[in-house]
């Protein structure tokens, strides 16, 4: 057996290996002077932390980190390169659907095929494709490189095998004389295919991270309820077990949320230029600043009970339910951006069958955009007929087209409406046939709705986890307080038995400051769980506020229930 696993070893060393040398050869600055200037001092860095550590006889607790912090600033240091490129693929993996579109729109204009690529070399949305065009511009422009030879070059040193075998077909196909535009008209339906095969993929991802996080958060807070109870037996200092345990359990968790974020598809919801959203999410400043102001003015209300210089009693309410007070005021803004999240997902579905429209009619009539929109206003597009008559008037005013454009897609709040719509705008300023422009652009933005709705079931099953588990995790914490304080009421009313003493250490207790820590772990847990379906979804991460507060509130009343329900059948 051995024997036979060791060639798979050594292969899948070997391609790690070979891997890693290829992202050196692929950096912006050679291999040697990378090595020299950031690899070199990093290893004497590592080298004379390790010395101070054994020379000058650091402490443990001073000299763990230090050495630690060496042996990562080299790991880090080697690792780079290939976290560049990994990071540089994946945003290709991430984009190529609208590049493709965007391509497309470009070739079906009156503008050159070097210019097709020049422009999207200016779009800074595409982020590594981009820069792949700009590499592909300079060979054609500066070393006077054919087209086809410029493509054919950046396809054998590009590290996206997806644009390298795109690079190498478009290749082929301007040397043997054939129209860009053919070329990628027929590429759409592949490569549409293959965004929703990883699109799912990565959905598929999400459901394992899902199940993992469930079985390692119920683990952990099994280890928190063991961290309550065993000082109890052992005799140790319960504060801190239990402190412990809680900075494992954020630590878990955080891990996860960044796992999440990692594996959830880029696929944002909300338009991009934030200076420009004075539509829909102009009012969300104010209800955000309401929404601070009165969590704060709860918070020290109830710090001022809690403290004992308020004219009720601390118990007043349940230590749960104060603690959830403060941040309920959050809801008001969180609500807010929710229900515009909605329509801006509504007016996203409306879009393919206004733009197929607007193509179709603008075609047929062959007049300008403004014309068209004096009939197509008059039609129901749902959610989005109000933007289009808006559109219409700007039109109508002589207002720039480019402009008029932003402002619709700013008003609509929607990532696609607005790369979508600037396509089309742009294949029609440049002569572009608006009926076929239309058809591109609406069966590409479907594609994109139908797989966002497996990603909005994806979530919907993540947030009744993130639920769930929260009520059971805090059901079982305090639980676990009530037993020892069970436990210690009894040491307390029976006084010294002698050999139960041995058995039963109750001395270090103070289950005021353990509930507290509870709670604040119940306040963490709604914080990273709401976070969690913010970069599961992609949406605004104000409306992840209704999550904390929900979730807040289901921890404090769980608590408060279960304090409730083991109360009574103690008494019983």
């Amino acid at each position: 057996m051995s024997t036979a696993a060791q060639p798979d070893s050594e292969i899948s060393i070997r391609t790690v290996l070979e891997d890693l040398q290829q992202s050196y050869r692929r950096m912006d600055m050679p291999m040697r002077t990378y090595l020299l200037v950031v690899v070199l001092p990093s290893v004497l860095f590592a080298v004379g932390s390790i010395a101070a550590a054994l020379i000058v006889s650091l402490p443990l607790t001073v000299a763990g980190p230090l050495v630690g912090l060496g042996v990562f600033a080299v790991f880090a240091a080697l690792l780079y390169p290939k976290a560049v490129q990994d990071r540089s693929r994946k945003q290709i993996r991430q984009r190529f659907h609208l590049f493709l579109t965007h391509i497309t729109v470009l070739s079906m204009t009156n503008i050159n095929r070097v210019q097709i690529f020049r422009t999207l070399a200016g779009e800074e949305e595409y982020q590594a494709l981009a820069d792949e065009m700009g590499h592909l511009v300079a060979l054609v422009d500066t070393w006077n490189q054919s087209l086809d030879d410029a493509c054919r070059m950046r396809a054998n040193q590009v590290n996206s095998d997806l644009l390298s075998d795109f690079l190498e077909r478009l290749a082929y196909t301007v040397g043997s004389g054939q129209q860009i535009s053919e070329f990628l008209m027929d590429e759409q339906d592949s490569i549409i295919q293959q965004f929703v095969i990883r699109y799912e993929a990565d959905l598929n991802k999400l459901d394992v991270m899902k199940e993992l996080y469930l079985s390692m958060m119920l683990s952990t807070a099994f280890v928190l309820v063991f961290a309550i109870v065993i000082p109890v037996i052992v005799g140790i200092d319960p504060t801190i077990a239990v402190g412990a345990v809680i900075g494992l359990f954020v630590i878990v968790q955080a891990g996860f949320v960044y796992a999440v974020h990692t594996i959830s598809p880029n696929d944002p919801l909300w338009y991009r230029e934030p200076e420009s959203l004075t539509y829909p999410l102009g009012y969300v400043k104010a209800r955000l600043a309401l929404g601070i102001g009165l969590s704060i003015v709860l918070a020290a209300a109830v710090g001022v009970v809690l403290l004992g210089y308020a004219p009720v009693s601390t118990d007043v309410l349940p230590l749960p339910v104060m603690v959830a007070l403060p941040v309920t005021p959050l809801i008001i803004p969180g609500w807010s951006v929710r229900r515009e999240e909605r329509r801006v997902q509504v007016r996203d579905e409306e879009f393919p069958s206004f733009v197929r429209a607007l193509g179709a009619v603008e075609s047929v009539k062959q007049s300008s955009t403004g014309s068209v929109l004096e009939s197509l206003r008059k039609k129901d597009f749902g959610a989005l007929t109000e933007n289009i008559d808006n559109l219409y008037k700007r039109l109508h005013m002589r207002i720039d087209t480019t402009r008029s454009w932003h402002l619709f897609a700013a008003e609509t709040g929607s990532f696609l409406i607005q790369k979508f719509g600037d396509m089309y705008v742009e294949g029609r300023r440049m002569g572009g046939e608006p009926k076929h422009l239309g058809q591109v652009i609406s069966r590409n933005h479907s594609e994109v709705m139908k797989v966002r709705e497996q990603r909005k079931q994806a979530t919907t099953t993540l947030i009744g986890v993130l639920y769930g588990l929260t009520a059971a995790s805090v059901f079982a914490f305090f639980v676990g307080l009530e037993t020892v304080e069970m436990m210690i009421t009894i040491m307390d009313e029976m006084g010294d038995l002698g050999r139960m003493s041995f058995l039963i250490n109750v001395e270090g207790y103070d289950l005021q400051v353990i509930e507290f820590l509870l709670l604040l772990t119940v306040l963490l847990n709604a914080l990273l769980s709401s976070v969690m379906v913010r970069v599961s979804d992609r949406g605004h991460q104000v409306s992840g506020y209704v999550h904390f507060v929900m979730l807040t509130w289901t921890g404090a009343l769980t608590a408060v229930v279960t304090r409730m329900v083991v109360d009574a059948l103690i008494t019983v």
